[in-house]
């Protein structure tokens, strides 16, 4: 039980990833508390679930799909609302809090109420036999498919000309935009990738956790607990911050589940107070 148990924590980690990765990268690097980040998990969830339950689409397909149309619906809230309330934190956070209330309502109003259930590829049903233990194949491919996104990220962060680019605009803007960078439009890329990224995980998230009513706001509090924890713009931070914060959250609810939710705050109350950086993350200068 005790292995099955930890690598459920660890799919689960791997989910949390997908989805803090990018509200890490919007927050660390734009300075943007995008709260509608849980509402484009779900938003990714009901599109990629539709696409295969309604229009037979096959799963990879359909998660790419979903994945570009969060992405265009991040790319329209940055440029048309986001990028007008620049430096106005608050602002920021009233209007995409805004923004997460009226996702809600619309799915509920397309979608219903039901939970959505989405069957996991053909190719991955069933489960593998390893030391006596028998493991879903889809978990063992969500924990890949994670790292091998870290991997891509942080490859594009640290080792590509866009990355350098990033860094540079989020660094010294000014200075970025006199040597010819346009930083208003690297940032709109980096919040559609950060979108991009909640929408797939939520399509990879269909058929462990269903979609439904809610899911929004059951997602978002656990990806600010994994910014917090790891730091903000921290792809490092976001990877190890949601595999903890898988195994706390999923031992706390079996072991201890009258405090679940104490045991899973507690590690962010003590980052905040004693590193407020985060584990992996810079102080600001």
């Amino acid at each position: 039980m005790w292995t099955i148990l930890a690598i459920n924590s660890v799919t689960f980690g791997g989910l949390l990833f997908l989805l803090s990765a990018g509200f890490s990268l919007i927050f660390g690097l734009m300075r943007v508390p995008n709260l509608t980040h849980g509402s484009m998990f779900m938003l990714g969830g009901y599109i990629g679930g539709s696409l295969i339950a309604t229009y037979h689409v096959p799963f990879w397909l359909a998660a790419l799909l979903a994945a570009a149309a969060v992405a265009a619906f991040g790319g329209v809230i940055e440029r048309f609302l986001l990028r007008r309330l620049a430096g106005s934190v608050l602002a920021q956070v009233l209007v995409t809090l805004g923004i997460a209330f009226i996702v809600s309502d619309f799915s509920l109003m397309v979608w219903g109420g039901d939970p959505l259930s989405v069957d996991a590829p053909r190719a991955l049903a069933g489960g593998t036999r390893a030391l006596g233990v028998f493991f879903p194949t889809y978990r063992i491919a969500v924990i890949l498919i994670a790292v091998a996104i870290a991997a891509i990220l942080w490859a594009m962060l640290d080792r590509t000309r866009l990355g350098a680019m990033i860094r540079a605009g989020v660094d010294d803007p000014e200075m970025a935009r006199v040597v010819g960078i346009r930083v208003s439009r690297l940032f709109t890329i980096v919040f559609c990738l950060g979108a991009a990224l909640a929408g797939f995980g939520g399509v990879m998230g269909a058929p462990i956790l269903s979609v439904y009513p809610g899911l929004d706001f059951a997602m978002l509090p656990l990806a600010l607990v994994v910014v917090i924890l790891g730091g903000a713009g921290s792809l490092p931070g976001s990877l190890v911050g949601s595999i903890v914060i898988g195994f706390i959250y999923n031992f706390g609810l079996v072991m201890v589940p009258q405090l679940a939710y104490f045991i899973l705050f507690l590690p962010m109350v003590l980052v905040l107070v004693l590193r407020p950086q985060g584990l992996f993350g810079r102080a600001a200068p």
